[in-house]
């Protein structure tokens, strides 16, 4: 095994126990990265003189007994939204171009106080806003989509071109990509992870979180990056904590939901089967099955857009006025559309989502966790508008790969993607489990236990 092809654990590990230097595993990925981004495109911009530097620091340090825990020396991608002091961020957009950063992010700043070294910034869709990530490469099939927004993040981490990522979730940014690359993708609860210094699609839905090989990764992960920061207005005053999976994998006692409606409504065949499974494979690990009834789901897409597009809309209302012809024509699009909103539909889209939560409030409290599809679809092909269902319904490619997502938005409820098989095409299947507010622990416990009952993966193999 190479050094890139190690999870974020194994390679902690290996370094707490000098097997391998931050400086073996930087160069690994680095070489990765030279071999596979040209034919994949996930980065913006590769800072390899940085992350040797980084590298070399971090193995002075770990020799001189100063280690900062399992993320020293450990290399990394950030989302092309996410600001690191001297360096461009620029959304993966022409309107950003010149945008430097003058202050690191909080979550750059954590990474970096945690020892972690950035090898790059990863593409993002234009500002976020869209689910596809049109100039990245899936990681399993280069004719096919990455997923999005977050996509270069989540074909990084699959490919090998870094052990682990951050992306940012608006209706399903973290855990859509996650799913089509095979790799898990955690949206903590709303204000659970600080935003500030993350450029924003929609305020009131944004999160962010990380792509990582393993459930395990990502519970490392989530422990560095949690924690209030007043310079964020949602930010939640939790106290620090580990969020490290019990190593068992004893599920006995734990409650499962698992959607009657919805969820399964307009979904691949393949995909319900693989999941329909790995939801068995819960239950025999000691979970109870129980079924639950989704609320409000008619209003479901109307309010993640409702709110979403007058947000977008004013966030970007300077530079739409002045330089529209920056963006691309499908997010310009969309910034325009929602200057034709009314203020009385963006309040009735803030009305329903009290309500949902209100009810998935409800809902959450008859079980401790989830289980459904991440996306109705495995990773449709470059270019692909439509997918037809079996009664002939028509959805767009977008509104797909968002309607099974969004929920976890609107709600602001933690959601964990994680892979449980391929389809007959050899493309990844997700599931994703969602819990109660600040119930990360559980939906870690649970996705590392159903883990546990797998072979390791392989990275992609990029066709």
């Amino acid at each position: 095994m190479q050094p890139y092809e190690m999870s974020l654990t194994a390679a902690a590990d290996a370094i707490r126990e000098r097997q391998l230097s931050p400086v073996e595993l930087t160069d690994s990925v680095l070489r990765r990265i030279a071999q596979e981004e040209p034919r994949l495109h996930a980065y913006v911009t590769v800072t390899a003189e940085h992350a040797r530097r980084a590298a070399r620091a971090a193995e002075s340090d770990i020799a001189a007994g100063r280690h900062r825990g399992p993320l020293h020396g450990i290399p990394m991608g950030l989302k092309d939204l996410i600001d690191v002091a001297g360096t461009t961020t620029s959304a993966s957009s022409r309107a950003r171009a010149a945008h430097r950063a003058q202050a690191d992010s909080t979550v750059a700043a954590r990474l970096g106080e945690a020892g972690a070294v950035q090898v790059g910034k990863t593409h993002t869709h234009e500002f976020a806003y869209g689910l596809i990530t049109p100039q990245t490469h899936n990681a399993w099939d280069r004719g096919r989509v990455a997923g999005g927004s977050s996509g270069g993040s989540a074909v990084a981490v699959a490919a090998g071109m870094a052990t682990f990522a951050l992306g940012t979730d608006t209706g399903g940014s973290i855990r859509v990509p996650a799913a089509l690359n095979g790799v898990v993708g955690l949206k903590p609860t709303y204000g659970l992870v600080p935003r500030h210094g993350v450029t924003s699609l929609s305020w009131s839905l944004d999160h962010v979180g990380p792509i990582t090989r393993t459930v395990e990764d990502a519970a490392t992960v989530l422990t560095a990056l949690a924690g209030h920061d007043p310079r964020d207005p949602a930010s939640l005053n939790t106290p620090p904590r580990d969020y490290w999976p019990a190593a068992e994998t004893n599920l006995t006692g734990l409650r499962v939901g698992v959607p009657r409606n919805y969820y399964f409504d307009h979904i691949d065949p393949e995909i319900e089967a693989t999941v329909r499974r790995a939801i068995d494979q819960l239950q025999a690990l000691g979970a109870r099955i129980v079924e639950v009834e989704i609320p409000m789901t008619r209003y479901i897409q109307a309010t993640q857009w409702g709110l979403m597009v007058p947000e977008a809309t004013a966030y970007h209302e300077a530079t739409l006025r002045t330089t529209p012809e920056l963006y691309q024509d499908d997010v310009r699009i969309l910034l325009e559309a929602g200057e034709l909103m009314s203020a009385g539909d963006y309040l009735r889209a803030q009305r329903s989502r009290t309500l949902m939560r209100q009810e998935w409030a409800r809902m959450l409290r008859e079980v401790d966790v989830v289980a459904a599809p991440s996306v109705p679809a495995t990773a449709v092909e470059a270019g692909q508008e439509t997918i037809t269902w079996d009664d002939g319904t028509v959805e767009s490619v977008s509104d797909a790969y968002v309607r099974l997502s969004s929920p976890a938005n609107i709600t602001g409820v933690p959601s964990l993607s994680l892979p449980v098989g391929h389809d007959t095409a050899g493309l990844p299947i997700g599931m994703q489990l969602l819990g109660r507010p600040l119930a990360e622990s559980t939906l870690l416990r649970v996705g590392h236990a159903y883990e546990q009952t797998r072979p390791a993966r392989d990275l992609a193999h990029v066709a």
